[in-house]
């Protein structure tokens, strides 16, 4: 698939051409990160990872996942991100932690005109898997099998490619229904 230029995600779904889309898993010990490439069906991996925060208080942390997420969006030119919603568990520390990994990673994400699409985990892994409960060994794997990766990511880069893939088959049902519409 050619890369995409970086144009609004109207002008590449009508066009037929491919769209970079850029799939985080916010953590603010880990933010795993995953770049693909999708037309129509198919989908190719272009990068994935894990951004580490580096132990200490939670600004340094903060500072970490931005920086990492900024040179992201400048080396690889996403035109869509798409990030997991924030899981609200019975930890508020916890999930307000996590809260801040995740606007720090979207605040990364604002230098570059792109859209930003938000996926609760239950749905992406319905799109991913087929069940919204699956665990992260089924999400690594059915990553592997889609990407035809030679061996799985990481557990985090495996989500974040995960939220990547889930928008992209969502971008291509809603292009499906706009044109049936167009056509009825």
């Amino acid at each position: 698939m050619p890369p995409s230029d970086g144009r609004s995600s109207r002008s590449s779904a009508a066009s037929g051409r491919a769209i970079r889309i850029l799939g985080i898993d916010p953590g603010s010990l880990i933010t795993g990160f995953g770049l693909i490439e999708a037309l129509g069906q198919d989908a190719r991996h272009i990068a994935s990872g894990c951004i580490r925060a580096p132990a200490g208080e939670l600004p340094q942390r903060l500072r970490a996942i931005y920086a990492a997420v900024s040179e992201l969006m400048s080396s690889y030119a996403p035109a869509e991100v798409a990030i997991e919603r924030v899981f609200v568990s019975r930890n508020a520390d916890s999930a307000l932690k996590l809260g801040q990994a995740r606007g720090a990673a979207l605040c990364a994400t604002f230098g570059l005109d792109v859209s930003i699409h938000e996926y609760a985990p239950r749905a992406i892994k319905q799109a991913v898997v087929g069940h919204g409960g699956a665990d992260k060994q089924q999400v690594q794997h059915m990553v592997r099998v889609l990407l035809r990766l030679d061996r799985s990511p990481a557990a985090d880069a495996a989500d974040a490619l995960a939220v990547a893939l889930c928008h992209a088959q969502l971008r291509r049902t809603a292009a499906l229904i706009a044109q049936a519409r167009l056509r009825a």
